[in-house]
């Protein structure tokens, strides 16, 4: 007997009607874990099948499992403070008014055009944000999400370990959750493929998303690959089941449950989206961009972990995104 038969079916329909190449997910219901990999992990250059254990380009999913944790573990040391300026911190960034709570509920405004940005270097990359780009009259009053927030974010933790942050993450966030398949560097061997790109050809073993290409190490906005046992163990920390851990206190995850941005209207927490039930509960919510997201429901104790890779080979996969509404949908109804 399947939990959430709707959206378990729903989940298959992903595959059988092609809408991506292949899913591998988990759902967890009160301590029970139901877990699927089927379709297929290729179809360009040749369709290959696909099976347990591989590593998923988790592109977005990086800015909370690995960023979020981070910043939470400095605000818990009181070595942040959520509505300081990053300006305090940042000295290349000379605005002022944009607080760790603009960059962590994407209320900071930034916004810009950077030229010929995938062929700068990390070093000019990083220079023409902070010199190109600018604080918008929409600061604090409007939600824009947008992956400069968590590059500045991961500055200031470099900041603080003087260190790329990629490796703060390894030593900080991965290892103290035993995330042990998680990685930055992964073999081609063991990887999903993502998207056939013109210039760089089929993009396998190393990140899709274009900044985090350029930035490497430097990156805290994507980077990360994951297994879905490694996804679903973190997100069973976010529910609580494996007691105290040595990142934070719990105390602080449940908290994250709650609209943070500043005018309490953004339905943003730290760092993640807010998704709520029918009856109005919050449950945190966060996607990526090559076809993965997580829902996480801490009071009723319910999460659910799914992995594509619905940028291959194509990027433009607008059935994608509407049949993942209608299953978020379904199964925030259903569960």
């Amino acid at each position: 007997m399947f939990l959430n038969p709707k959206t378990t079916k729903l989940l298959h329909d992903l595959a059988e009607k092609r809408i991506v190449p292949g899913v591998s997910y988990s759902m967890i219901h009160q301590g029970k874990l139901q877990s699927e990999v089927f379709g297929e992990k290729e179809i360009f250059p040749r369709h290959e099948k696909l099976v347990p254990g591989l590593l998923y380009d988790v592109a977005s999913l990086t800015k909370v499992v690995c960023t979020t944790p981070m910043i939470l573990k400095l605000l818990e040391e009181q070595r942040l403070s959520l509505d300081q300026p990053i300006a305090q911190l940042l000295p290349c960034f000379t605005d002022q008014r944009v607080t760790l709570r603009h960059l962590l509920t994407h209320t900071s405004a930034i916004t810009g055009y950077i030229k010929d940005r995938d062929q700068l270097n990390a070093t000019e990359l990083l220079t023409a944000i902070y010199e190109q780009m600018h604080v918008g009259d929409w600061l604090g009053e409007k939600v824009v999400y947008t992956d400069i927030n968590m590059i500045l974010l991961g500055q200031i933790i470099e900041k603080f370990y003087h260190l790329p942050v990629q490796t703060v993450f390894k030593n900080e966030v991965l290892k103290p959750l035993k995330l042990n398949e998680s990685t930055f560097e992964p073999s081609k061997q063991y990887c999903v493929p993502t998207a056939v790109d013109p210039i760089r050809g089929l993009i396998k073993g190393e990140v899709h998303d274009p900044k985090a290409y350029v930035l490497g190490k430097h990156c805290a906005s994507a980077g990360l690959f994951m297994t879905l046992n490694d996804l679903t163990k973190y997100v069973s920390w976010l529910l609580g089941q494996f007691g105290t851990l040595p990142l934070l206190s719990d105390q602080t995850v449940v908290s994250l449950f709650a609209d943070y941005t500043p005018n309490k209207t953004g339905h943003r927490s730290l760092g993640f989206d807010l998704c709520d039930t029918p009856d109005g509960r919050a449950c945190l919510y966060h996607t990526g961009y090559t076809g993965t997201f997580i829902l996480i429901d801490r009071l009723k104790q319910d999460a659910l972990v799914v992995l594509t890779n619905r940028v291959h080979p194509r990027q433009q996969n607008i059935r994608y995104l509407q049949a993942r509404d209608q299953l978020i949908k379904t199964y925030l109804k259903e569960k």
